[in-house]
């Protein structure tokens, strides 16, 4: 789970790491009014889960009311679907610098990555002179050594107070690891100041998903989905992806899944968006149906295999949801694996058609999109 900067850098001050003056916003007149009692120059900085921020004019700078109040409506009104805006003071920035911590699978221990530039190339700088980047191990068994912080310090060329300081980031960037089970904590980038102090620019946190049983204080909430039916999906533990096309998808498994999507690319077609049928969600007819209708999608095509995950329940189902539904778009079904026989006679006497292969599914849940047929399939 991606944590948004503004959480991030709370849970670095929470162990001693500097961090700009900031306030969250949530509408332009917000963001105005938090820009003034910060005062200018002041940062407005997107919260959005991705990279790059900055090239894609996520980040703006303004210095009066009247550019503050731009610059929020132009981020709140942008395709991005921002929610939030975080206004930071503008720091006094003397150069920039890079440090995270993450997991290495190769040597199953934490990786320390550190670099002397720092910003928005770090990523081409890792790929055009790699020779850069300070890399340091920390077996996951025992805490992180001082001389390890130093270490990186001094590889980096820094000196004295500096040198110091920035050890003192490393050791509280690792507590910020090992305290929240996390996959990343990346500070890019961490400024010096003209002071000489060090303040983290910008926060990512990445939490373990399989840990969050130990963190509820991280329960996602609607700000980390993208529409109102992600977010419903979500809690009723579906899986589920949102895309953009004609054709609902409900699938069991994500190799099957894979498949299908590229069959309905290779034959034209689009996806409107993906929802795990199989698994521990088999019994979800119902649930998962809502979901893909309210989508509006031309058509709901249900592909399924299932050995645990029973053919003759997800029939039953499908058949009940669209009972209660009544759904106006026509509905491909190809559901095979354990009851699929049974599975078959439930579909018939609801008047579907229930098809064995998977590319002949395809087929005709891309013709119904086109309106080249009609009718249930």
């Amino acid at each position: 789970m991606k944590l948004f900067e503004y959480q991030a850098k709370e849970v670095f001050a929470s162990q001693g790491l500097s961090i700009p003056q900031g306030s969250i916003a949530t509408d332009s007149s917000g963001a105005e009014q938090a820009a003034m009692a910060i005062g200018f120059p002041c940062v407005l900085k997107a919260q959005v889960l991705r990279g790059g921020r900055g090239k894609a004019g996520l980040i703006k700078v303004a210095h009066t009311p009247l550019e503050a109040a731009k610059a929020a409506s132009d981020l709140f009104t942008s395709p991005h679907g921002v929610r939030k805006i975080l206004v930071e003071k503008a720091v006094d920035i003397a150069r920039e610098l890079y440090l995270s911590i993450t997991v290495d699978p190769f040597s199953a221990r934490a990786l320390i990555l550190a670099c002397s530039d720092g910003g928005i190339e770090i990523e081409t700088l890792a790929r055009t002179a790699p020779e850069k980047i300070v890399r340091e191990n920390v077996d996951l068994d025992t805490r992180l050594l001082p001389f390890t912080a130093r270490n990186c310090a001094y590889s980096l060329g820094l000196e004295g107070d500096l040198a110091k300081k920035f050890a003192q980031v490393v050791e509280s960037l690792y507590k910020v690891f090992r305290a929240l089970d996390a996959e990343l904590v990346e500070i890019n980038p961490l400024f010096v100041t003209k002071s000489g102090g060090l303040v983290a620019g910008d926060g990512k946190l990445s939490i373990d998903d399989n840990s969050m049983s130990r963190h509820p204080e991280w329960e996602p909430g609607r700000d980390y989905f993208g529409s109102e039916v992600e977010f419903e999906a979500y809690k009723e533990g579906i899986p589920y992806l949102q895309f953009d096309g004609d054709i609902s998808l409900m699938c069991a498994g994500a190799g099957l899944t894979t498949t299908v999507y590229d069959l309905i690319a290779d034959s034209g077609g689009t996806v409107a968006n993906y929802l795990e049928f199989g698994g521990p969600n088999y019994r979800k007819g119902l649930k998962a149906m809502e979901l893909c209708v309210k989508n509006n999608p031309k058509v709901i095509l249900i592909v399924t295999f299932g050995t645990i995950a029973r053919a003759d329940i997800m029939a039953e189902g499908i058949v009940g949801a669209i009972s209660t539904l009544k759904p106006s778009c026509p509905i491909v079904v190809c559901i095979r694996g354990t009851g699929e026989d049974a599975a078959a006679a439930t579909l018939r006497a609801a008047g579907l058609d229930p098809l064995t292969d998977t590319e002949m599914a395809v087929k005709r849940a891309v013709e119904l999109a086109r309106g080249e047929t009609g009718g249930h399939a």
